[in-house]
């Protein structure tokens, strides 16, 4: 068995990996996004998600078994307030899980990117807008 100093770091996973699902709260103008970590860079976020203003149409629009196509988007670094990580808060149910809830897809594979799981749930499999937010 190892042991830390009390220096050592509680833990060395980050969370914020491709995959994981957050909300991002930007500048400049303001906006919040839910989705999908595609990539996280010095340079910024790459995000394949909707506008959190749209949550409740793209679940509606999910759960009749209409095509949607999750935007594939940039945030560079200076416009992003904070990221954090779409979990449950006490009694509140995630968006993740609301969004399970209310439409029977797992939220991973629906805000996949071009992928035969999106095919699969009958989600649109064409081509994604990209965005670039400057």
């Amino acid at each position: 068995m190892s042991s830390r100093g009390p220096a050592a770091p509680a833990s060395t996973h980050d969370p914020f990996i491709p995959g994981t699902l957050v909300i991002v709260s930007l500048g400049n103008p303001r906006e919040k996004f839910w989705g999908m970590i595609l990539a996280l860079a010095p340079e910024g976020l790459r995000l394949s998600g909707v506008e959190l203003a749209s949550f409740e149409d793209i679940a509606a629009m999910a759960r009749e078994g209409e095509p949607f196509t999750p935007a594939v988007v940039f945030f560079p670094m200076h416009r992003i307030e904070r990221v954090v990580l779409d979990l449950p808060d006490g009694s509140l149910s995630s968006l993740s899980q609301r969004f399970f809830a209310k439409t029977g897809l797992d939220p991973s594979a629906a805000l996949a990117p071009c992928s035969d799981a999106q095919a699969g749930n009958g989600l649109s499999a064409g081509s994604h807008a990209l965005k670039e937010r400057a």
